[in-house]
């Protein structure tokens, strides 16, 4: 299950990790999340892509 209820599209999205790292940052700190979204970048980013996806569904929910 996610940290948060926050929905972020990826699905039919341009899958590149800028592109979902970005996504996922905004909606983050526009839910007023910012401690969340910094943790989740530094999470995110320590890795590989599988790293990156992984990670960003722990932190929402990817439709």
């Amino acid at each position: 299950m996610p940290k948060t209820q926050i929905k972020v599209k990826l699905v039919g999205e341009d899958g590149n990790c800028f592109n979902v790292l970005g996504k996922t940052i905004e909606a983050l700190k526009k839910a007023g999340y910012e401690d969340l979204a910094r943790q989740y970048e530094q999470e995110a980013t320590a890795g590989n892509f599988d790293q990156l996806l992984r990670v960003t569904m722990e932190y929402v929910d990817v439709e």
